[in-house]
């Protein structure tokens, strides 16, 4: 048998690597060894009563017919990436949660999923914002936690394996079997520092699972990120709603952007805890300190039985209501683009 070999990457994409610095009082970036962050779960999982319901109620997880009828109508403008030099922060969305984010000079993805169909999901209804072809060398990835959605394992084979990824506590063994050497597993309220640019790992409202076997086995959460000049940028992951937004915003205030989850929250009875909906994505916002929000975890996979427009038409009306100026809900089309 002809064992599969990863593809080579191009030679642009062998950049010299950032430099990463431990801050002092951190650990040094090491292993994490827990078996299990079942303590960190914010609401209990479901039991039997839940799943034995959304088995009865059949398609619960999935629009019907007349849900779907305006998917020729999401919003989808792919588009060369703007100019960003060592002072610019911008950020072009590909599409679900995943991210090219340029800032200090360096281009991160966050939770990149390049593919067309991801295990147990429906293909995607809208084309990946950005070609890979079309991406510069890629500095830094963040992920949020494992689930399929978030963590894209034919994506991230196209990446040259000396790319520093950081990861929450427990997925490192998962990149280390992968061959990436520059690993960085971090617990909550942890961070690093990579090419100047510094990366906090900071908790969220989900849980993990990859397997039969091995739920919550890795942590979960979001980042946030401080370029040299202090303008700082907070990905949400995936989450629901809860106390961790505002106690974020106390240890980094100042967050000039939030990258916040908006879809995928129906049936409510089954999602609440784990994603958030339209209006609490706002009062995260609002919790967070951040000026400014961009929507994302919706137009790209058909998740959840909200009607495929309704995520976009309820985060505005929810924005209007809070009086805050209309510019600063950075609404994107897949593939669209904005500059700080």
């Amino acid at each position: 048998m002809t064992q599969q070999r990863d593809p080579v990457p191009a030679p642009a994409a062998l950049a010299p690597a950032p430099a990463v610095t431990t801050r002092p009082e951190e650990p040094a970036p090491g292993r994490h060894r827990r078996r299990s962050y079942r303590d960190r779960l914010t609401a209990p999982l479901p039991g039997v009563r839940a799943v034995t319901r959304l088995a009865r109620e059949a398609g619960a997880l999935r629009p019907g017919t007349e849900a779907r009828r305006d998917v020729p109508l999401l919003p989808c403008a792919p588009a060369p990436l703007p100019p960003a030099g060592p002072g610019v922060l911008a950020l072009t969305w590909a599409g679900h949660a995943s991210w090219i984010l340029r800032i200090g000079g360096l281009t991160v993805l966050t939770d990149p999923v390049w593919s067309h169909r991801i295990l147990g999901t429906p293909p995607r209804v809208t084309p990946v914002g950005v070609p890979w072809a079309s991406l510069p060398p890629v500095d830094a990835v963040v992920i949020s936690h494992n689930h399929y959605d978030h963590l894209d394992a034919p994506t991230l084979r196209r990446l040259p394996r000396t790319t520093p990824v950081l990861v929450p506590a427990g997925l490192g063994r998962w990149f280390r079997r992968r061959r990436f050497t520059r690993v960085h597993e971090l617990d909550w309220w942890q961070g690093r520092e990579i090419g100047g640019v510094t990366f906090d790992f900071v908790p969220a409202h989900h849980w993990s699972r990859r397997g039969l076997l091995d739920t919550c086995r890795t942590l979960w959460g979001g980042w946030v990120l401080t370029d040299p000049q202090g303008r700082k940028v907070h990905f949400a992951g995936d989450t629901g709603y809860g106390h961790w937004f505002t106690e974020i915003g106390r240890r980094h205030p100042g967050i000039d952007l939030t990258l916040m989850p908006i879809g995928a929250y129906a049936p409510r009875w089954w999602l609440r805890d784990v994603h958030c909906d339209p209006e609490e994505a706002v009062a995260a916002c609002a919790d967070l300190g951040a000026r400014r929000m961009a929507p994302m975890h919706w137009a790209t996979f058909l998740l959840s039985a909200e009607p495929v427009l309704e995520p976009l038409t309820r985060v505005r009306a929810a924005w209007a209501r809070t009086g805050r100026p209309r510019e600063d809900l950075w609404d994107l089309p897949v593939g669209g683009s904005r500059t700080l």
